[in-house]
């Protein structure tokens, strides 16, 4: 039998939207990322340094060339059309191999309050 169909001779991939691939055989199968403090706004970043990338899946390396500038879990998933859960175990591999840098979203505590920032606003409209 030909690795394209099923028992009943019919291909497993749909014409217009190419081969399907179910998102479990993208992770080997897992479900959880080991970096479990990702979240979809979690930002993130190629590092600077230069390793071996021989190993990799396709979406590992594709996920290194879209975090060349920072994203979001939530951008990177959009871009590859994967879901979240998929993209979150993908990155944690490549954070757990130094790949990539992960930063976890601002604190809402740690963000400027509004009246500040229209202070500063309102000071440098009377410049």
């Amino acid at each position: 039998m030909n690795g394209r169909h099923r028992a009943d001779r019919r291909p497993v991939w749909d014409e217009a939207a190419g081969p399907l691939v179910r998102p479990y055989t993208v992770t080997g199968g897992r479900t959880r990322s080991a970096e479990s403090r990702l979240d979809m706004i979690s930002v993130v970043v190629a590092s600077r340094r230069e390793a071996d990338t021989s190993r990799l899946q396709p979406e590992h390396l594709s996920i290194l060339r879209l975090c060349r500038s920072p994203l979001s879990v939530a951008e990177i998933a959009a871009h590859l059309d994967l879901p979240i859960t998929v993209v979150k175990v993908l990155l944690g591999d490549l954070v757990a191999q130094g790949f990539v840098l992960a930063r976890a979203p601002m604190p809402r505590a740690d963000a400027p309050e509004m009246t500040l920032l229209q202070a500063v606003l309102d000071g440098i409209r009377r410049l």
